[in-house]
């Protein structure tokens, strides 16, 4: 389980999708960590079904944005491996 700190909310407004880097929109909410696969899982559906929302075109180019921002994955280690620096 992740910190709170380390997931990015989504939230559904009346007036749409938006992402809530403050924490404190009113709106339903959903969280997804900061690793561009992540994104990639929830936009194919997972991030609609937990807003309980159907994303428009609109919504969809702006969480695309956002997930463009993210850094690659692969400069992060694999979930249960040492990274380099700190094998022995």
């Amino acid at each position: 389980m992740f910190s709170k700190r380390s997931l990015t909310r989504i939230v559904r407004r009346p007036d749409g999708v938006f992402i809530d880097l403050s924490g404190k929109m009113n709106g339903r909410g959903a969280y997804l960590h900061d690793h561009k696969t992540c994104w990639e899982r929830g936009l194919k559906g997972a991030l609609a079904n937990a807003l309980r929302v159907s994303l428009t075109a609109e919504d969809r180019q702006r969480l695309e944005d956002y997930m463009a921002s993210l850094p690659d994955d692969s400069a992060e280690p694999a979930a249960g491996t040492v990274p380099e620096s700190k094998a022995m």
